[in-house]
């Protein structure tokens, strides 16, 4: 006896069209993700969705990111990691993303940028860098943006030294609804 959507003469004919269906879907998920990632990797734009690549006095190219309906995505570098160009204040300022960083943290240079005075601040903190223990001082950011993606008042720490860049950690990417790494991108949702 045949179940309901099955045709009598043995389901075969069910089992393949289904089977088809759900390939299909498959293939135009698969197709349109691949133009997402194209899109955020700056390949294809239109409009104000242009990606640029701007070199930086270091080795690491920052790709602009690109925003699609209030979604950010910042491109995956050469280097396997993801670079991010935020506007802090009213200065741009690189920082590598680092999901393992409590805080966001800052090199002297990035923060006297900042108008930190560097002179004011209490090292009471003591840190972990990947070039050893250091101290940090604690400050609040008034403003970091990333795309669409903005938090005031974000906790970050001024690190003393062993820090080459500065790092955008949990106490900004922990406040977004959703942050979520891809193959080609990191996508930020505000």
């Amino acid at each position: 006896m045949a179940r309901p959507g099955q045709p009598e003469s043995g389901g075969g004919g069910f089992v393949m069209l289904r089977s088809a269906f759900i390939l299909g879907c498959a293939i135009t998920s698969a197709v349109a993700t691949g133009l997402l990632v194209v899109r955020h990797e700056g390949f294809a734009s239109r409009g104000d969705e242009t990606a640029t690549v701007v070199q930086t006095s270091q080795t690491h190219s920052v790709s602009a990111p690109s925003t699609i309906g209030g979604v950010t995505a910042i491109p995956k570098a050469a280097d396997g990691h993801y670079w991010a160009e935020a506007r802090v204040n009213s200065t741009t300022v690189k920082f590598l993303v680092d999901t393992g960083a409590s805080v966001v943290a800052l090199t002297p240079q990035d923060a006297r940028r900042l108008g930190i005075n560097l002179n004011a601040l209490t090292y009471d903190q003591d840190v972990t860098t990947a070039s050893g223990k250091t101290q940090a001082a604690r400050v609040v950011i008034d403003r970091v943006q990333i795309g669409q993606s903005q938090m005031d008042d974000v906790e970050a720490l001024v690190i003393r030294e062993g820090l080459s860049t500065s790092l955008l950690g949990m106490s900004y990417l922990g406040r977004l609804s959703r942050f979520e790494a891809t193959q080609g991108g990191l996508i930020l949702r505000p």
